[in-house]
């Protein structure tokens, strides 16, 4: 039973330290971006280039780590992998695509719209049920964050098409990540050092045509200095912790709770540009941020609850056995017929 309470508090530290990284790496990422894009910064305004950037970091230490045998490499089907880095590159360029042609505060609708996405594809797909609780502290959160984030909100018929591209996307990605990690017992990293590299060079090859788009430049026009190769380098590696991250978040939560609990990242970033580059700080984004706050703790007690009472419902643990278990069986049992073959040929002898 001792065993079991320390294992439980080294798997919540290991959770704690899974989402302290992602919410410090993205939120240094997205000021370290800001101060790389922003017309007052470095002017590099090359999104879906600089995120080809990010992936070939991420490849390259993947594949320094399967080489120093730090991370096992296992199978998963090359069809997978590719039907993966597709629906991760769309999100991407769709993203982009909704930032400029809609309204930030559309833009920001659409973000928070992923929560009840992902809500119903899990649902659909995995046939996941959520409690009243659950359900109802999700919609304090994307009432605060709503609040705390969007102000005008302009419509049109291309941006529209862009935002639910982005959403489902997104979603789908999220979703597919964990998905892929239970069907192939595959950790995080090694999921992402297999799908990094073809993320990468898809990014690299068709990136500057889709900035080329948005912006109307290529990136061969823009005039590297060393502060903005500087900003570019702290990008990329705040881009490899944020992506490690994110699967190992999802990996040992799910799409949802990453999706919810990642707003802390909203409030964060508003919070840092109060404070760093004097943004405006208006009630209503305090009121927003509080309310978005409380959702959270809302929905990690709500999940909790949820735990507890799925426990009580199967008191004397699981039901089904793993493929390990299953596996693990098989070979003792094979193992126990072969000492019986042999006990036998002794009594014979």
């Amino acid at each position: 039973m001792e065993k079991t309470e320390n294992e439980k508090k080294v798997s919540s530290v290991s959770n704690v330290g899974a989402w302290a990284m992602n919410v410090t790496s993205s939120v240094g990422i997205i000021m370290a971006n800001k101060q790389l894009m922003s017309s007052s910064g470095f002017g590099f305004s090359f999104a879906t280039t600089l995120t080809g950037f990010h992936f070939a970091l991420t490849a390259l230490v993947g594949l320094v780590s399967n080489a120093a045998g730090l991370s096992a490499s296992k199978y998963v089907p090359l069809w997978e992998l590719l039907w993966f880095s597709l629906v991760a590159n769309i999100s991407i360029a769709a993203m982009n695509f909704s930032l400029m042609l809609n309204s930030v505060g559309f833009y920001q609708i659409s973000k928070l719209s992923m929560i009840p996405v992902v809500c119903v594809m899990e649902w659909v797909l995995h046939s996941k049920h959520y409690s009243r609780e659950v359900k109802a502290s999700v919609m304090v959160v994307v009432v605060g964050v709503g609040i705390c984030t969007v102000t005008d909100v302009k419509v049109n018929a291309k941006g529209f098409i862009c935002a639910c591209t982005a959403v489902f996307s997104t979603s789908l990605q999220q979703i597919s990540i964990g998905s892929l990690q239970k069907k192939y017992s595959i950790g995080s990293f090694e999921l992402l050092s297999k799908t990094a590299p073809i993320q990468a060079i898809s990014l690299l090859i068709f990136g500057p045509f889709v900035d080329y788009f948005l912006s109307g430049r290529f990136i061969t026009t823009y005039k590297m200095t060393y502060g903005a190769i500087s900003c570019i380098l702290l990008s990329c590696a705040l881009a490899v912790f944020c992506n490690i991250s994110q699967y190992l978040c999802i990996g040992r939560f799910s799409a949802t709770s990453f999706q919810v609990l990642g707003h802390m990242k909203t409030v964060c970033v508003l919070t840092l540009g109060w404070l760093l580059f004097d943004s405006e700080m208006t009630f209503k984004n305090i009121a927003g941020m509080i309310l978005a706050v409380v959702g959270m703790v809302i929905y990690s007690w709500a999940v909790e609850l949820e735990k507890q009472r799925k426990s009580k419902v199967t008191p004397h643990g699981k039901n089904s056995m793993t493929e390990d278990e299953i596996r693990l069986l098989k070979e003792g049992i094979e193992h126990m017929n072969l000492k019986d073959m042999e006990l036998g040929d002794n009594n014979k002898a």
